[in-house]
């Protein structure tokens, strides 16, 4: 949004109060809620049926908030103070055994929720790029360049070996 490259209006869960905010803060006019993204709605908490759960860990994996806590082949569950009711759990989950309950005004309603929202997101997002980065350095330091004369003479001089021990000793 700040580059220009999304609008102001593309998310439901802030509905038009989230795009006058964003306008206020952006110093852009307010405009209506793009219907292709959905439709402003009550705000929604998610909640896991437990007995229906399978512990597949989809609905974590989706969850930008890290709302949602379990393990795998585990039930999980939605930690309602976290949960901002964005509903992207939902689709993600392949026994429907999430359901979207009403947020309770006082949290629907609370710049604090919001900001703890966000800097859950933000703690998300950095732990994420943290991993890949570590797990692209692993993949990196792994691989064994065949081409550099080191490693080309180590395999070479191992396959000498085997093949001098299957010819036996010379006479």
């Amino acid at each position: 949004m700040a580059r220009d490259e999304a609008g102001i209006n593309l998310c439901p869960p802030g509905g038009a109060q989230g795009i006058a905010a964003l306008a206020h803060l952006l110093g852009k006019p307010v405009i209506p809620l793009d219907p292709a993204h959905g439709v402003e709605k009550p705000r929604t908490l998610a909640r896991v049926v437990e007995a229906e759960c399978i512990g597949c860990t989809k609905c974590i994996q989706v969850c930008p908030v890290d709302a949602i806590v379990g393990s795998a082949k585990l039930m999980h569950t939605v930690v309602s103070d976290l949960c901002t009711g964005c509903e992207l759990c939902v689709p993600a989950c392949p026994v429907d055994c999430i359901t979207l309950d009403p947020m309770p005004l006082s949290q629907a309603n609370d710049r604090r929720h919001a900001d703890a929202a966000r800097m859950h997101f933000q703690r998300r997002e950095a732990r994420l790029t943290a991993e890949r980065q570590r797990r692209e350095a692993q993949l990196a330091a792994s691989k064994v360049d065949v081409a550099a004369p080191t490693a080309r003479n180590a395999v070479l001089e191992a396959l000498a070996r085997a093949k001098a021990r299957k010819q036996g000793p010379e006479t």
